[in-house]
C-alpha cells in the first residue's frame, strides 16, 4: 500500500505538466487511456477474473471510473496551485474522513466499523497537519 501511495503522489505532478502542453481534461484522458491499456494487457495475461461477468454487475458497480476521472482531473488542477504536498495532504484527509463515514454506515456492502473517539481525533489531527503544511 506504501507503493500505491507513492504512485498516487507521482501521478498528479506528471499529469499537471502534461496539462500545461495539452490541457487539463486532455491530460486526464491520456492518463486514463495509458492506464486502461496497461491494465487491459495485465488483465489478459495475469488476471484470473473474466470480463464476461460484467453483465451481472449493478450499475453503481460500474461507476468507479467516473469517480477516478474526477479525482485525476481535480489533482491536475490542484497540484500546480497548492503544491504536491498540500494537495496530497488534503486528499488523504478527505479520503480518510469519507472512509470513516463509509465504514460507520457499512456503505456499498463493506464491513461496518462505527465511529469512535480515536478515529475522530485522528481525522482532526490530520486536518491540523494539512493546515500546517498549507501555511506559507
Amino acid at each position: 500500500i506504501f507503493a500505491a501511495g507513492a504512485a498516487a503522489t507521482v501521478q498528479p505532478p506528471i499529469n499537471a505538466r502534461l496539462a500545461e502542453k495539452i490541457g487539463v481534461v486532455q491530460s486526464a484522458t491520456i492518463s486514463f487511456l495509458v492506464g486502461t491499456l496497461v491494465l487491459f494487457v495485465v488483465s489478459l495475461g495475469l488476471s484470473r477474473g473474466s470480463f464476461r461477468a460484467i453483465g451481472t454487475a449493478e450499475w453503481w458497480q460500474l461507476s468507479g471510473g467516473v469517480f477516478g476521472a474526477f479525482f485525476v482531473t481535480m489533482t491536475i488542477l490542484a497540484v500546480p496551485r497548492l503544491g504536491t504536498g498540500t494537495a496530497m495532504a488534503a486528499l488523504i484527509v478527505s479520503q480518510l474522513a469519507t472512509g470513516l463515514v463509509f465504514d460507520h454506515f457499512g456503505l456499498f456492502g463493506m464491513r461496518q466499523i462505527p465511529f469512535d473517539l480515536n478515529r475522530i481525533v485522528g481525522v482532526i489531527f490530520l486536518m491540523i497537519g494539512v493546515a500546517l503544511i498549507f501555511r506559507r
